[in-house]
């Protein structure tokens, strides 16, 4: 029998969902990096969009992570997206950390205000889940959110984007979600995840969806009009 996806496992009471397994040294010591098929596999890709919201600001006060919350910050590069678009992931994905890429989509009559850097399609780290450490009542995605999108986009954003659609392509699966004894570990296996997220992308397969037409608002490859 499969794993329940992150919604299944959603729909049931807190109490009786499955505990996510303590992170050890020997885990740490023996992750690879680059993980995955050489091209994706279902059910990837995935296509996730939404407007940027407000999350709860760990990534950049504890995490190291500049977060959308952090608006007088420079380099946020966490954005929280709406319930609604959790869906089309949760629906088929289990709960986990996982890459892609995503793009900050400015208005045509903001984008004069963008570093065209910042509005380009960059590689991004994810998770789906709980997030233990910080005891989320909540299915969330990536490191420090409600049931609400979060994207770690690996770029130091000159400009605040909040309230700015942003799109994602899910492409791959890095592990499963972790619990932590202590921030530092948590910390360091988010660096980790950046790595892996990284090396994966640069195999040709995966890096072709960095040019995907759903970035500059066609219909994605192999979706049928």
């Amino acid at each position: 029998m499969s794993p329940p996806t992150a919604l299944e496992v959603s729909q049931q009471e807190p109490e009786v969902r499955p505990a996510p397994v303590l992170r050890t040294e020997t885990f740490r010591a023996g992750r690879p990096s680059i993980v995955g098929p050489d091209a994706p596999e279902s059910p990837f890709p995935i296509f996730l969009a939404g407007k940027v919201q407000y999350g709860f600001g760990r990534g950049g006060k504890d995490l190291g992570c500049p977060t959308d919350n952090d608006r007088t910050t420079p380099g946020r590069s966490t954005a929280n997206l709406p319930d609604e678009s959790i869906t089309p992931m949760s629906s088929v994905a289990n709960t986990g950390v996982y890459y892609g890429y995503a793009q900050v989509v400015s208005p045509p009559d903001a984008a004069a205000a963008f570093p065209p850097e910042d509005l380009k399609v960059l590689p991004m780290v994810m998770s789906l889940g709980w997030n233990p450490f910080y005891k989320n009542e909540k299915l969330t995605a990536w490191k420090t959110l409600t049931r609400a999108q979060e994207i770690h986009i690996m770029h130091e954003f000159k400009k605040d984007f909040y309230g700015y659609e942003m799109r994602a392509i899910v492409l791959g699966y890095i592990r499963p979600e972790l619990d932590y004894t202590s921030r530092e570990a948590l910390i360091d296996d988010i660096e980790f995840d950046k790595r892996v997220a990284l090396n994966c992308l640069e195999r040709p397969e995966y890096r072709k969806y960095e040019q995907d037409p759903y970035f500059t608002g066609g219909v994605p490859d192999g979706i049928a009009q």
